[in-house]
């Protein structure tokens, strides 16, 4: 049964009114993919009385269950509200997976922050307690892409009393726990939370960043502040951190929580989730959200990859943690009771689907290493490989009766995989659990970008190509990689750029679809953006601002788009790289046809084998040494 969605709902469970009120910026679905779907759960399951509001935009919304006996939690939704909003060149999206219908607008821009105020001006004495990524990534004073600005904590523009930063179960728990004691919200304290306070309330134990309107005026500070934000996350050596936000305002991070262990996280995947949206959006239409998830599992949290665009290792933090197997093999037996289960697990992953274990034992006592990567850009020689308890798992869900695929689409660390000795697991991924592409995130080519990235350099991804199409051709099977790749990220020159189209013209790669670097909230790949400044060492990074730079950069991963061929011109003239205009086998573009070619690398009447004369390079076209198809187009999805 579904938590109450209206008032009609609350009474038909013979309630006057609900301990808690859950209000989202997503439409209302029960599915453990979705941060409010937990946390209510959870709260239903301690005892309480919830109900939900969903993307609320009048007084009546809000007002609808009258004051909760205890409090709100407030989150944006699954995703920021900026980035559910706008594209990275700041425009306007025209629709949105998490709202009926798919109809964009249905939330407010910073909808965390505008329900807070909205809830506060109608309910004065309410106690707010917010979270979720919008929440937690902007927890500290942080640059805003949108408003290309820093901006303060948003416990500041809130005015919310607590918040939760990171995978918030066991804070939930308390919080409750001490509200329903008669505690303010303000004065509870534990692992795990932001608050608010004056100067005689602040920890003795705590380190200091450098204040709000320091970092709002001077980027080294801001580079400085972001790297002691980070690297204080490890729950097992991370400290109190204090950030001045005013006049007698400090903001106070507590130390992180600890991560669930595997019972306390196969809990939280046996309540009682209806593992879909509610039933009052089927006339509008459905929630798209659900369509990706619905039979797909989640079998891990956290990432000890750690790139710095991703928002992971700050949110969920750097350490693995797993369910058991027998959690997840009661979830995949569920979908047989689902009529809507067709026999297809669309996938078993996680943040990176392919960790199940800590990534060395040091970290267990000592936490994970302050100031540098377990991967990148080499790995660590204390890492520890082992693929087997996945391998174990994916066995025994594909030999579950009625089951007739399990695929895992998405997340795997193809730099993880190649430190394993043997083929095994890599041979079993690619015979039974890979749809016909697999995505993997190379992201980039040159080395200085993808240190900036935090990602391991491109010999790792051209390794891993060839054992994959090896592996591939071993198993009878026809699959290709489609590579995810990320446009005019900090360090990426246009030179870069153009190394990039040149190393995917070498290896046949056509993305459809190119993701623009999107600065958001909290990543060390944004502090780069705003401030120039590689916040580790302190030395300056190229940043690709303007939208020309970034055009002839995205125009370069997709040059042979005729709709291109002028910026990819402009480009290489830039670039001193002419010799790539032409009709030879190098190139990227044809030459103008109103001008001779003074590229051209052979003579008039020849065809470089397998190619059509004048066309260039086809989809589907035979690779020069004749051993398989070029890779289908692919790319980054809308994620």
């Amino acid at each position: 049964m579904f938590l109450p969605l209206t008032k009609q709902e609350l009474r038909e469970r013979g309630w006057d009114r609900p301990d808690f009120i859950c209000v989202t910026g997503d439409a209302y679905v029960d599915h453990p993919s979705f941060g409010i779907a937990i946390v209510s759960r959870l709260l239903e399951s301690l005892g309480y009385r919830v109900a939900m509001i969903a993307q609320p935009v009048s007084d009546a919304d809000y007002l609808r269950f009258g004051a909760p006996k205890y409090g709100w939690w407030v989150t944006g939704g699954n995703i920021d509200s900026m980035v559910a909003h706008y594209t990275a060149a700041k425009r306007k999206r025209s629709d949105d997976a998490y709202t009926p219908g798919g109809k964009a607008g249905r939330r407010p821009d910073r909808a965390t922050t505008v329900y807070c105020n909205r809830i506060r001006a109608l309910f004065p004495d309410a106690q707010i307690v917010i979270g979720g990524l919008e929440a937690s990534m902007r927890r500290f004073a942080h640059y805003d892409y949108w408003a290309d600005t820093v901006m303060p904590s948003i416990l500041v523009d809130s005015r919310a009393d607590l918040l939760i930063f990171g995978m918030g179960e066991k804070q939930t728990e308390h919080i409750a726990r001490e509200l329903e004691k008669g505690v303010p919200a303000q004065e509870i304290r534990c692992k795990g939370v932001c608050y608010l306070t004056n100067q005689p309330g602040l920890p003795a134990d705590a380190v200091s960043v450098a204040s709000y309107a320091k970092v709002k005026e001077n980027k080294l500070s801001y580079a400085k502040a972001t790297r002691t934000e980070i690297e204080e996350q490890d729950a097992v050596r991370g400290r109190k951190i204090i950030q001045k936000q005013g006049d007698d305002c400090f903001l106070v991070q507590t130390e992180p929580m600890p991560p669930l262990t595997t019972e306390e996280l196969d809990a939280v995947f046996a309540l009682p989730f209806e593992r879909m949206y509610h039933p009052s959006y089927e006339a509008q239409g459905g929630v798209d959200a659900i369509k990706e998830v619905e039979f797909s599992i989640m079998h891990n949290r956290g990432c000890f990859g750690n790139c710095n665009f991703c928002s992971i290792a700050f949110h969920q933090g750097r350490a693995v943690t797993c369910r058991s197997e027998e959690s997840v093999v009661a979830e995949a037996e569920g979908f047989l009771k689902n009529p809507r289960f067709k026999g297809i697990i669309s996938d078993v992953g996680g943040p990176s689907a392919n960790f199940r274990r800590p990534s060395c034992k040091k970290q267990l006592s000592k936490g994970l290493c302050a100031g540098r990567k377990c991967l990148a850009p080499t790995p660590c020689p204390a890492l520890e490989v082992d693929h087997s308890e996945y391998l174990h798992l994916l066995r025994r869900l594909r030999g579950l009766p009625g089951v007739k695929r399990v695929f895992v689409r998405s997340g795997l660390r193809y730099d993880y995989m190649m430190l394993e000795q043997d083929d095994r697991f890599m041979r079993e991924l690619l015979q039974y659990h890979v749809s016909g592409q697999l995505k993997v995130a190379p992201e980039h080519s040159s080395a200085h970008v993808l240190d900036c990235m935090g990602k391991p350099h491109i010999e790792v991804y051209e390794k891993f190509a060839e054992r994959f199409y090896r592996l591939t051709k071993q198993v009878g099977k026809e699959q290709y990689l489609v590579p995810y790749l990320i446009s005019s990220h900090p360090g990426s020159t246009l030179k870069d750029a153009v190394n990039l189209a040149v190393f995917l013209k070498k290896h046949r790669i056509r993305p459809e679809q190119v993701q623009d670097f999107y600065p958001t909230p909290g990543s060390v790949s944004t502090c780069m953006f705003y401030t120039g400044l590689d916040p580790y060492t302190l030395k300056e990074v190229f940043v690709p601002r303007s939208q020309e730079d970034k055009w002839l950069q995205r125009s370069l991963l997709q040059y042979y788009k005729p709709e291109n061929r002028r910026a990819v011109r402009t480009a290489l003239q830039r670039t001193g790289r002419m010799d790539l205009v032409g009709n030879g086998p190098n190139c990227l573009i044809p030459p103008d046809r109103r001008a001779p070619d003074p590229a051209a690398e052979k003579p008039a009447g020849r065809q470089a084998p397998g190619r059509a004369k004048g066309r260039g390079e086809r989809r589907g076209a035979p690779s020069p040494r004749g051993k398989r198809p070029a890779r289908p187009a692919g790319g980054r999805g809308p994620g």
